[in-house]
């Protein structure tokens, strides 16, 4: 049985795809903004024939990071969540290997108008979030309103064109004067409630399929697994005599 790894060391040892997220993937950063990574391990097969498992997400260890093992990664990209769609169209990519390649392959089996409703829903939530603030404090916080129309926007792009695509392109200066709080309150609610309303037309004739091609996306999960479990056969066993009798070429 292989020892033991730590979160860290997943992260360091097993990571497959790892980017830069938040201000600086979306076209908004400032000379004041943070590094946000996101990223996805592999935890080695051996893991799961334990009684207590590998974890399924890990923060750190370095500051703004943030990681998630694959089938969690990918069973929250089926459900369309907002924050894992768009770690896959990073344009600020800083580490892959081969599983990560075709995990970037598998995008589009993600997108479906399943995102109008987990887009919009998680939308709704952040709104409410800044209306509390302009009750008690008299404004919102203008960086999350900002980001708050960044996303509807993105949502209604991707309804429109079935493809998604974070950076925020020629309204980056509106929506700086956003974060910076230079637009009343009144007219950045305005701007949330058409951008809302805009998702809601375009997701009738969505180009974007009803659902998730999760077949493809299961197909490489197994596969994938099955690889790692390959490799400790290969690594381990076969130097301990132990498959030697045929059991690898049972597979």
């Amino acid at each position: 049985m292989a020892p033991a790894v730590t979160p860290e060391a997943l992260v360091r040892d097993h990571t497959i795809y790892s980017c830069v997220m938040g201000s600086r993937a979306f076209g908004l950063a400032t000379d004041g903004s943070d590094t946000d990574r996101r990223g996805v391990f592999l935890a080695p097969a051996p893991l799961y024939w334990r009684m207590d498992k590998p974890p399924t997400h890990v923060q750190g260890p370095a500051d703004e990071q943030f990681s998630w093992e694959l089938e969690r990664f990918l069973e929250l990209a089926l459900r369309a969540n907002p924050n894992v769609l768009e770690c896959l169209h990073s344009p600020l990519v800083e580490r892959l290997d081969h599983t990560g390649r075709e995990l970037l392959s598998l995008r589009g089996a993600f997108l479906s108008r399943e995102a109008h409703r987990t887009f919009v829903r998680y939308a709704v939530g952040q709104r409410k979030k800044l209306e509390a603030d302009v009750r008690r404090h008299g404004a919102p916080r203008w960086k999350h309103a900002m980001h708050l129309l960044r996303l509807l926007a993105c949502c209604r792009d991707l309804l429109r064109s079935g493809e998604l695509v974070i950076d925020v392109g020629a309204d980056r200066e509106r929506l700086l004067e956003v974060k910076r709080g230079e637009v009343a309150w009144p007219r950045v609610e305005a701007w949330m409630t058409r951008l809302a309303e805009e998702a809601d037309a375009a997701a009738p004739g969505s180009p974007l399929p009803r659902e998730p091609d999760r077949a493809r996306v299961e197909d490489f999960l197994v596969r994938t697994r099955r690889a790692s479990a390959l490799q400790t056969y290969t690594h381990h066993e076969v130097a301990q005599g132990v498959v030697g009798g045929g059991l690898v070429g049972q597979q």
